[in-house]
């Protein structure tokens, strides 16, 4: 899955560890969403789709099967 997660957070100049204390998971966490490592949870997709005070479809989208 493709995400703007890196983008959204860099505009906001937000490190991933700030980024991972605001949604409660490891840095780890924020830096296999950013790299496409890992897909969130949905509970955790929409957390993140709050944060950044945009629809699901604006952060993530499906990437190369």
């Amino acid at each position: 899955m493709d995400s703007r997660v890196r983008e959204l957070r860099e505009a906001r100049a937000w490190s991933q560890g700030e980024l991972a204390e605001r949604l409660a998971v490891s840095r780890q966490t924020v830096n296999a969403i950013e790299t496409g490592k890992y897909d969130p949870s949905l509970p955790l997709a929409f957390r993140i789709a709050r944060l950044f005070g945009a629809p699901l479809e604006a952060i993530f989208k499906p990437g190369p099967d």
